[in-house]
């Protein structure tokens, strides 16, 4: 792994936004001590604890830390220009999830269907970005990170869990996942939530305009989402199973996949 971390971190990519100058630039690599991986739980804690009221235990620490970090590799994205880390997401393999006991995942559903898949599989989580720095291109650049790591690797499917917001009782997600069920779902590919989002309203015609981020991010690459929305008490959001098929992505997005560059993007 250490050849990845070197052809990652060599990556110092100019990206203009609509937060931050042209001339900013960001490193986009895998984390390389514990000192970088503690930033990460640092900024997770911050994001979800502090902005989503996550009732996460820190024990004063003031981080974001679990079972699972210590088989993860850790993607970070830092403003070289403040020196700021600025994003994060955890990558755990099919061979370390072996070794962690399972996928993060499998705590939220059950993941049967996912034995039946021939191939390599990666499991993405704990995706997080800094308020100032959402305009998509820093999710981008996770995802130029992260077509790099699949690569080399030799991954066949990226699968994790994608958040939507409670905070309004659930209309928002219910009419998410309704939309994306008819937009992006597979016959076949189905997980069960262990706890159901059963509360569920009427959905309004703006809140596909709504979408997360991140989980705007996964369509765009043809992921499926693959079954109902669980409710995560601790995280007090609803989460939805996306699975990736590498090889089915669309044309038009396979510059996120190419080993030899990270495609210029723009918010």
């Amino acid at each position: 792994m250490t050849s990845m971390i070197s052809n990652l971190s060599s990556d110092i990519i100019a990206v203009p936004t609509s937060e931050v100058q042209p001339t900013t630039r960001f490193d986009v690599y895998l984390a390389r001590n514990d000192t970088e991986i503690r930033e990460s739980q640092r900024l997770r804690y911050q994001i979800f604890a502090g902005e989503m009221g996550a009732q996460i235990s820190s024990n004063g620490s003031d981080c974001d830390i679990d079972h699972y970090d210590d088989y993860c590799q850790h993607l970070l994205v830092r403003d070289v220009s403040t020196g700021k880390l600025v994003a994060s997401t955890r990558l755990l393999g099919d061979c370390q999830a072996l070794l962690a006991g399972g996928y993060y995942s499998t705590s939220e559903f059950d993941l049967g269907m996912l034995d039946h898949l021939p191939g390599r599989k990666l499991e993405i989580g704990r995706t997080c970005v800094a308020s100032e720095y959402r305009s998509g291109a820093v999710i981008g650049l996770l995802w130029g990170g992260l077509a790099r790591f699949v690569h080399a690797e030799g991954y066949d499917y990226l699968f994790g869990c994608a958040s939507m917001d409670m905070t309004d009782g659930g209309a928002l997600a219910h009419g998410l996942y309704t939309e994306a069920k008819r937009k992006y779902s597979m016959e076949g590919l189905t997980v069960q939530p262990r706890n159901p989002l059963t509360i569920l309203y009427p959905c309004r015609s703006n809140l596909w305009l709504r979408i997360p981020p991140l989980l705007k991010a996964y369509f765009s690459l043809e992921a499926k989402v693959c079954g109902a929305p669980c409710w995560d008490k601790v995280f007090n959001c609803a989460d939805v199973f996306i699975l990736l098929r590498v090889s089915e992505m669309q044309s038009r997005y396979a510059r996120h996949f190419n080993m030899n560059q990270i495609a210029s993007i723009t918010s």
